[in-house]
């Protein structure tokens, strides 16, 4: 696994450490790992710009190869030179490969043995995408960091439906395996099998064998129990080889970064953090913060004391509360600024706790300081937001 002479993933930490701290090199730069990369899903982080990134610190986004193709489309994006120079963006940039709207737009999509038929969100239009299509979309793209083709079931899919995602997404996996154009451009397997042990166990071991550049973990965070999800990422990441990036994708509460970090992972991608901020949502070191809760209408500090990020050192609270009960476009620029601040330096501390030998400490902190939603009423939340994805598709 090489991108030119230097090798493209570097542990700083023993290969059978837990957690553990490396280095992911691409054709775009260095990103330190645990490393946690903000959602551009259209070749945008929703209400910030690149320049609003760089000031952040972050050095990998993730955008969709599903949405570019379809609008703007590979052909506008390639005359720009590729996504780096359509969205102006410098640094590193992984594409999921449209395996997660497999799952997310399953009333608008049809398997076969071949690929997936979908019936566009837009217009209704058939697009069609195979793991062929699906990778020569990401080469076209221009991805520092590409992802094969997969199937994610849902958490209440039944048996043949899981063994059915496992066999899809390992078939594809070697199509696209056989496929690569790009060998500067990372490929990452990806293993599937819900909850299942013994499939994921099965799946690991089948997408290891064809030798990517790196894996993730899928088919996680999309409505079974917390106590399940870390079960199977710590089975798998077992599973998964010493000197490869873990990506554990979709997965993003700050609670969840913490306690997969600590079970071996490296890479995790997630919108909560931008999309709480569109909806007054604000991370601080104590839980999750509603910035429309009256006791902020007259707060003259920021929304979190001590904060660094641009929002708490020039704006009060009651500011931020009065934005976002006006319905101000600025108040979900502003609201997102700190959200991505807190994640990425959340990041950086665990990230340089494990090069320290603080990891255990800091995690007992955290995890005793944040209180997170109840499980319940996040799952409910879930479960709403699933119901509404159909109901918008059917």
């Amino acid at each position: 696994m090489t991108t030119g002479d230097q090798a493209a993933f570097r542990l700083l930490t023993s290969a059978d450490s837990r957690p553990r701290a490396g280095v992911l090199r691409t054709a775009h730069g260095e990103v330190p790992t645990p490393a946690f990369m903000p959602v551009a899903t259209q070749g945008t982080v929703k209400a910030l710009g690149t320049d609003d990134l760089l000031a952040l610190g972050a050095r990998i986004v993730l955008s969709n190869t599903y949405h570019l193709n379809l609008r703007p489309g590979v052909r506008i994006i390639r005359r720009h030179g590729g996504l780096h120079g359509f969205m102006g963006w410098e640094g590193s940039l992984l594409t999921d490969s449209g395996g997660f709207q497999v799952y997310s737009l399953g009333l608008l999509r049809t398997l076969d043995d071949e690929g997936v038929t979908f019936k566009s969100h837009l217009d209704g239009s058939p697009q069609r995408l195979t793991p062929e299509s699906a990778l020569a979309i990401q080469e076209a793209l221009g991805s520092d960091v590409a992802m094969a083709l997969d199937v994610c079931p849902p958490a209440e899919a039944a048996q043949a439906e899981l063994r059915r995602a496992v066999e899809l997404t390992t078939a594809w996996a070697a199509r696209c395996r056989a496929a690569r154009a790009r060998p500067e451009q990372l490929l990452f397997g990806i293993v599937q099998g819900g909850t299942d042990l013994a499939l994921r166990r099965e799946s690991a071991g089948a997408i290891t064998g064809l030798g990517f550049d790196g894996y993730a973990i899928g088919g996680l965070s999309v409505g079974e129990r917390k106590a399940q999800m870390y079960e199977t990422v710590e089975a798998v990441a077992a599973l998964l080889p010493a000197d490869r990036p873990r990506y554990l994708m979709g997965v993003g509460s700050p609670e969840d970064l913490v306690e997969a970090v600590a079970l071996g992972i490296d890479l995790f991608d997630c919108v909560l953090p931008t999309r709480m901020a569109r909806n007054g949502g604000f991370y601080a070191p104590e839980g999750r913060l509603n910035i429309y809760n009256a006791r902020f209408k007259e707060q003259t500090g920021p929304v979190e004391h001590g904060c660094e990020c641009y929002t708490c050192r020039h704006h009060s609270a009651a500011y931020l509360h009065h934005l976002f009960q006006a319905r101000e476009l600025l108040a979900y620029h502003l609201a997102t600024i700190h959200n991505l601040h807190f994640y990425l330096r959340l990041m950086e501390r665990l990230r340089q706790s494990i090069l320290d030998g603080t990891f255990e400490g800091l995690r007992r902190d955290f995890l005793a300081t944040f209180k997170p939603p109840d499980e319940e009423v996040r799952r409910g939340q879930k479960q709403r937001w699933l119901a509404l994805r159909k109901a918008l598709s059917s």
